[in-house]
């Protein structure tokens, strides 16, 4: 997105966790997550629910998405649950010469501001990735592979897209799910699927402008909690009676 617009910096030095406002462009680098960034996606997993106020249903700790999102002996790439995390700077990312060793090449884009961003988190959602001190945490897409008897192939499944709020608003939820749908249909899954919101207008006309197609005719079920524990219940039952 070509501007000649230049990017403008300021620090607010009264804070003391020092806002930084972002005027003109913003640099953004969309990049497959590592171990470095448990703390940001445990904080980000955290807003998604709070945004959804269900934080009471919160259950995650860094230890368990460690074991979930990286285990020692993992799926072969985007087969297991993947997390790709949007990172923004007010100054140009250098431009990757080879896909990472994580098996993805970052995502450089620029998008030209309309209003100010500001930055209000510096400190807790500073990037670890690499040495570049200006980037940030803006947001995760968060997928991974499921099946079904009507494919021969896996599909994806899109559990979660989610930005802090500074970072709405800006187009960058394109760029995210643009990225995941490009993974699938590169790389021989037949699908992106997931919930859709009927509540959200705002979301749900978003994942109709990307193309999805939204199945009226069925509702999401979820057998979770008391009534799932049931069945391991009735399992012992019956497992003391042999």
């Amino acid at each position: 997105m070509a501007s000649s617009l230049s990017a403008t910096i300021t620090t607010d030095t009264s804070s003391e966790n020092k806002d930084v406002t972002i005027t003109g462009k913003i640099y953004t680098r969309l990049r497959l997550a590592t171990k470095s960034d448990l703390y940001h996606i445990y904080q980000l997993f955290y807003q998604i629910h709070a945004y959804h106020n269900n934080t009471h249903l919160y259950k995650a700790t860094e230890s368990s998405l460690e074991n979930l999102l990286f285990k020692e002996n993992p799926l072969p790439l985007f087969y297991g649950p993947s997390v790709l995390l949007l990172e923004v700077s007010p100054t140009p990312f250098n431009v990757p010469k080879n896909t990472t060793d994580e098996g993805f090449k970052p995502v450089l884009t620029t998008f030209d501001l309309k209003f100010p961003v500001v930055e209000g988190q510096v400190e807790e959602f500073r990037s670890k990735y690499d040495d570049k001190s200006d980037v940030y945490i803006a947001g995760y897409a968060f997928f991974y592979a499921n099946y079904s008897c009507f494919y021969d192939k896996p599909g994806f499944y899109f559990e979660s897209l989610y930005f802090r709020e500074s970072y709405r608003k800006l187009g960058m939820g394109s760029l995210l799910f643009g990225t995941v749908a490009s993974i699938a249909a590169n790389n021989g899954f037949v699908s992106v699927e997931g919930i859709v919101a009927v509540w959200n207008k705002k979301s749900y006309d978003f994942y109709i402008n990307m193309g999805v197609e939204i199945f009226d005719e069925f509702r999401y079920g979820k057998l979770h909690g008391e009534n799932l524990q049931k069945y391991a219940d009735d399992k012992e039952k019956n497992d003391g009676g042999n």
